[in-house]
């Protein structure tokens, strides 16, 4: 087990939090519910955004940026959208501070803004304000944009990365003359999602529909990942939402059309977050610390010397000046830790700890037998391998670290999907094993809502692939035609 790190066994929230803390990824921060990412969690999450953006880029997407602040008014014209965010929204309503004379800063009671400013907890009705002032005729659509920025959201219960009253994310939002362009756009952007969660962070997703009680505020339909957690616990890992033309009516944003027509344009909004951190920390990692996927790792291997004089560690760093620019050919990211300041046996305790995937150990004997060890992170193995054709041999073992998380992760999601036919097995199932649990219901809010109040369990999504079947509501016993997946969620 890490030093200083909780089992997961006895207590998987204090391990999370004890990782978090420990491989020395974020720490809360001086003001309440908000979060320091540091240095090494920061270069996780600049991963995750060159990946995404380049892949956003692909899809014809370009970055723009919109303001932190949004007039109160601009809620009011989108009436479930306010309702959706009212009660996590920070309101900005002075403007200047000043001395009280007593040596204390207060706010400036005659400063106060004419109309409050709203702290962004999502940018909808910025945007299509601002696109109304770009849009005139078809020709000035589709509009691609996707902007990187912070969100407020004032959250009472917070935990690192998982919810915090302020986090980092990516927002797209995309204008369309037709129905059927967003709708396309919508699930584009989705499989995309999808695509990096598996590929890049290893870690399987469901791909499925939101409910109508589940949906983003002000969404006609919201497109989801869900991805299952150690605990059986399942996470939200990207939306993308149709938003029809709801956005366009609230600020009038108006097209001519090919034939001549003055028609409201088409809407779609997405995004992923910090979230995906925690996503990444709770699939993979284990209690000696963080398991990273070697395409996400800002650090893929490390290079540890062992040595006793002065000699020794100079004929070693002449092999890793040879290795290294090999793997660098490679693009492959490494560090060679030639710290003279701890001892070897902390150097590996530390990058293990910190989930890198590969761990190159090299001394003076090694040099003689013209081997080296290697250490996977994912099985904690150790080998001795030829230092002929090295650099062939860790990009090799690389992807096979790659397949192999993401293949542990997929078997322990496929062994966590329960089907049950009564409400009884789901209470059992719920209680004493969790995961994804797949049952009919029979399509009410009325029966979602009462399902949660009495087990804590939502529905996460209605699966895109799921069959069309007969059966009936666990819970009314109504007819039903469709499974959905049920879990217990953060």
């Amino acid at each position: 087990m890490g030093k200083g790190i909780t089992s997961r066994s006895e207590d998987y929230s204090q391990w999370y939090n004890d990782l978090v803390i420990k491989a020395d990824l974020a720490e809360y921060a001086a003001v309440r519910g908000c979060m320091v990412i540091k240095p090494y969690g920061y270069g996780i999450w600049e991963r995750m955004q060159a990946i995404l953006d380049k892949r956003f880029k692909e899809t014809g997407h370009t970055n723009a940026y919109f303001p932190l602040f949004i007039p109160k008014s601009f809620f009011s014209k989108e009436a479930s959208h306010v309702d959706g965010f009212a009660t996590e929204c920070a309101v900005v309503t002075h403007y200047r501070l000043k001395n009280d004379g007593q040596g204390n800063i207060v706010v400036d009671e005659d400063a106060k803004l004419e109309e409050e400013l709203i702290v962004r907890p999502t940018s909808e009705t910025i945007i299509w304000n601002t696109y109304k002032g770009w849009i005139e005729s078809y020709r000035d659509l589709p509009i691609l944009v996707n902007q990187w920025a912070n969100v407020v959201r004032w959250e009472m219960r917070t935990r690192l990365f998982l919810r915090t009253a302020e986090f980092l994310w990516q927002e797209g939002h995309t204008a369309h003359a037709t129905k059927d362009e967003a709708v396309a756009e919508a699930e584009q952007m989705l499989d995309v999602y999808a695509d990096f969660v598996e590929n890049i962070l290893a870690v399987p997703v469901v791909r499925g529909r939101k409910t109508e009680n589940e949906r983003f505020a002000g969404a006609l339909d919201t497109y989801c990942i869900e991805a299952l957690m150690q605990d059986g616990k399942a996470l939200q890992a990207g939306t993308s939402h149709f938003l029809g033309q709801n956005f366009a009516k609230a600020f009038d944003v108006k097209f001519t059309s090919r034939e001549g027509k003055l028609e409201h344009v088409w809407a779609t909004s997405w995004g992923v977050s910090t979230r995906l951190m925690g996503a990444l920390i709770m699939a993979h990692s284990d209690d000696q610390g963080l398991v990273l996927p070697p395409r996400l790792a800002p650090i893929q291997v490390v290079i540890v010397p062992i040595f006793r004089t002065e000699e020794e560690k100079a004929n070693i760093d002449k092999f890793v000046d040879t290795l290294t620019q090999e793997l660098k050919e490679k693009g492959i990211s490494f560090k060679y830790d030639d710290r003279d300041t701890q001892r070897p046996g902390f150097k590996f305790a530390e990058w293990e700890l910190k989930g890198v995937p590969l761990r190159v150990a090299v001394g003076a004997r090694d040099l003689q037998n013209g081997t080296v060890e290697l250490a996977r992170r994912d099985t904690q193995t150790k080998e001795t391998v030829s230092q002929e054709g090295l650099a062939v041999v860790i990009e090799n073992l690389l992807d096979i670290i790659q397949e192999n998380i993401f293949q542990k992760a997929l078997d322990f999601r496929n062994s966590h999907i329960t089907e049950v036919s009564s409400y009884e097995e789901f209470k059992e199932v719920l209680e004493h094993k969790g995961g994804f649990i797949s049952c009919h219901w029979d399509g009410t809010v009325e029966t979602e809502k009462r399902v949660k109040e009495e087990t804590k369990a939502t529905i996460r999504c209605i699966p895109l692939d799921a069959k069309e079947e007969d059966g009936i509501c666990i819970f009314t016993g109504k007819p039903s035609k469709q499974r959905v997946l049920f879990a217990k969620a953060y």
